[in-house]
């Protein structure tokens, strides 16, 4: 008697390995969020291109030949003691000494391309609107795709293969032909539908202000455009209607547009009040506070006009009690890793002055890689939250 049983495991074995590459692929993507959300590919393009991630290779379990012929078994005289290193394999890659060409193998990586929309979904899925709060008037609109319905048409695309395969077997089991896998016909075929769940949010305005004074070099200026592409992006992407206001500043300040705001350059001194004192004119004007979630974020590199820093404490102050969260974000000198103090730093008078206030989030960014941490700092989740 033979007893004979498929392994179904092995059918799927392009299916498993193509998963498990994927998955590999976003392991290599989390790992090297920091470094990918400062790219200059991706800030300085149109948002479109795809994005180039190294990865270590996947190897499969197999036998292969020692060519170098080495012991993989350790072998002491007699003399020593639990605990007791006897043999130490040489690591790959290694040199034979400083400045000299090495003659091992190192580990092999590839680079896979990504396309940014599945980068950003890594990214924004743990950013929210902080503070959010049901508000009187028209809601946001948050749409989410929910697949909820199998049917017998549809795309090929929406082909459900694990329900298909378990028609054909019954199908066959039920002709007489034994519960086996084979002759697919039209009746086997089985389609995900889906459907777009609105969800509502309470109305929300961002308004982002960027500092364009002549201090403001290419570096903090890529800084804080890096800063604000992904937050426009991450807004566009998690929620269908929320408002972007764009303001820049020198000694006076202005609403731009958004093309304005990441393509306009440097020059002249910093106030930084009149910033603030536009954003409160237009929230009187356009956005009460009693119909809106108000989230004012500024970016500079915390030089001031001296008499103009208890002016814009005061009305960072008159923000934070009107709006939701109030972010300023500080960028220092391209590679600085020391916290800078001197007596015009911005950052450090807001710490001292506005340290008893909730609503305040400050950050510090001297690297392209403290962008994603200022992301995370800034819509991490926390407060209330409107109720899915």
């Amino acid at each position: 008697m033979t007893i004979q049983r498929n392994d179904w495991s092995l059918q799927r074995k392009g299916i498993i390995d193509q998963e498990r590459h994927k998955e590999r692929v976003r392991e290599a993507i989390r790992k090297n969020l920091g470094s990918i959300v400062s790219q200059e590919a991706i800030i300085l393009s149109d948002g479109k291109r795809t994005v180039r991630v190294p990865m270590r290779a996947l190897d499969e379990y197999k036998f292969r030949f020692d060519y170098h012929k080495q012991k993989h078994v350790g072998q002491g005289d007699g003399k020593t003691r639990a605990g007791d290193v006897i043999a130490r394999e040489s690591q790959p890659g290694q040199g034979t000494g400083v400045g000299q060409a090495g003659q091992e193998a190192g580990d092999e990586y590839y680079e896979a391309e990504v396309n940014i929309d599945e980068i950003a979904a890594l990214i924004f899925e743990d950013l929210h609107l902080p503070f959010l709060q049901e508000k009187a008037k028209k809601a946001v609109q948050s749409k989410k795709t929910q697949f909820n319905e199998i049917r017998r048409t549809g795309v090929i695309a929406n082909l459900d293969k694990r329900r298909m395969i378990m028609e054909n077997i019954r199908r066959n089991a039920r002709a007489g032909q034994g519960a086996k896998f084979g002759d697919i016909k039209k009746d086997d075929l089985r389609f995900k539908t889906w459907e777009e769940v609105m969800r509502y949010e309470s109305n929300a305005v961002v308004i982002a202000m960027i500092d364009v004074s002549g201090s403001m070099g290419e570096f903090k200026k890529y800084i804080a455009r890096s800063f604000y592409f992904w937050m426009v992006r991450f807004l566009r992407t998690k929620y269908d209607n929320v408002d972007i206001v764009f303001i820049s500043h020198h000694t006076e300040a202005r609403e731009v547009t958004e093309e304005q705001f990441f393509t306009q350059g440097e020059s002249g001194g910093t106030v930084v009040s009149s910033a603030y004192q536009l954003a409160l004119d237009i929230i009187k004007l356009r956005y009460p506070p009693a119909d809106w979630n108000i989230y004012p974020f500024h970016f500079s590199d915390g030089d001031n006009y001296y008499s103009d820093n208890d002016e814009a404490v005061r009305l960072a102050e008159e923000l934070i009690d009107t709006c939701n969260l109030f972010g300023y974000g500080e960028i220092g000198e391209e590679g600085s890793s020391s916290y800078r103090r001197a007596s015009g730093a911005l950052l450090s008078i807001f710490n001292d002055r506005l340290k008893d206030k909730d609503h305040f989030s400050g950050v510090r960014i001297d690297d392209k890689e403290d962008v994603y941490p200022a992301l995370k700092q800034f819509f991490g989740l926390r407060g209330i939250e409107t109720p899915a």
